[in-house]
């Protein structure tokens, strides 16, 4: 296989896991947060964090750019404290997919946990334990079914994104070049065959997460 090929694929795998366990993390604490308390202002931070769910996502990937960017608030902290930048590196592509695919883990986590018999939560604190040991012993493992399949649609999700990515970390071969990036770059140089082999890698990697989703879908019913 070419090496242009395998780079893409690593890079796309090692992309997709990284910020998998970022938007996990993240999203199922925001949506413990959204589906077990009401504050003031809870219904706008749910339309900020649901818009890269309906924004194209080169828009994302603008919005990213003007925070991260040398000018922007976190870019120029990154560039000050660490002489670092997000822009053209494989961290960019990282941030790029949990920026996009962060929405969809929210939703799920929020509405897995929001149907949590309420009746186990009350036991709980009855019985005397925490908020926190509740959350972790009884409403985690009650909603794990849904909780994994979110996890997986988040790393399809994360493994497919495009928009955001070629804004951010750029179309550099071998450093920031993945799968679907190498799809466009492939097919528009006219290399089909190359095309043909990512779009097939890529098509049965998401087609078995799918089925995998399918799957737990069956045992929770």
């Amino acid at each position: 296989m070419d090496t242009n090929i395998l780079s893409a694929i690593q890079l796309s795998l090692w992309v997709a896991t990284l910020a998998t366990f970022i938007v996990t993390l993240l999203g199922t604490c925001l949506g413990y947060v959204f589906a077990m308390r009401n504050f003031r202002g809870k219904m706008f931070f749910e339309i900020i964090l649901l818009l890269p769910f309906v924004l194209p996502p080169t828009v994302v990937g603008y919005f990213i750019l003007v925070f991260f960017g040398r000018n922007g608030i976190a870019g120029s902290f990154l560039e000050k404290v660490f002489n670092f930048s997000i822009l053209f590196h494989p961290a960019g592509a990282v941030l790029a997919a949990s920026v996009v695919s962060l929405p969809l883990m929210v939703r799920v986590a929020q509405s897995a946990i929001a149907s949590v018999n309420k009746d186990l939560l009350e036991t709980a604190y009855t019985l005397g334990h925490s908020k926190l040991k509740t959350a972790i012993f009884v409403i985690l493992p009650t909603a794990k079914r849904s909780l994994f399949a979110g996890i997986v649609l988040s790393f399809a999700r994360c493994l497919g994104e495009f928009g955001a990515t070629l804004m951010v970390a750029g179309n550099i071969p071998g450093r920031t070049t993945t799968m679907p990036l190498a799809i466009y770059s492939s097919a528009s140089a006219g290399e089909w065959e190359q095309a043909r082999t990512l779009v097939i890698t890529l098509t049965l990697i998401s087609t078995c997460f799918l089925l995998i989703v399918r799957a737990f879908e069956r045992k929770a019913l």
